[in-house]
């Protein structure tokens, strides 16, 4: 499991919520069968989710409910 800090995190957005936000809707698509867009040992979605957004690879506007993969 990976244990990121919250200085880490808030390059990724300023609010919590907008860090809980992103990284649930990423995890619930790769529960769907989404393939993961980084290389992990991590077999849980969320902490594929986070690893995912600490790489730069998962965008998410809030104002805009839209994501965005790289």
């Amino acid at each position: 499991m990976i244990n990121p800090s919250f200085i880490e995190l808030s390059r990724v957005s300023d609010s919590r919520y907008g860090i809980v936000s992103i990284a649930a809707k990423r995890a619930r698509r790769i529960v769907a069968g989404s393939k993961p867009l980084v290389d992990t040992k991590a077999l849980n979605p969320v902490s594929i989710a986070i690893e995912e957004i600490m790489a730069g690879k998962v965008e998410f506007d809030i104002n805009e409910d839209r994501e965005n993969f790289r």
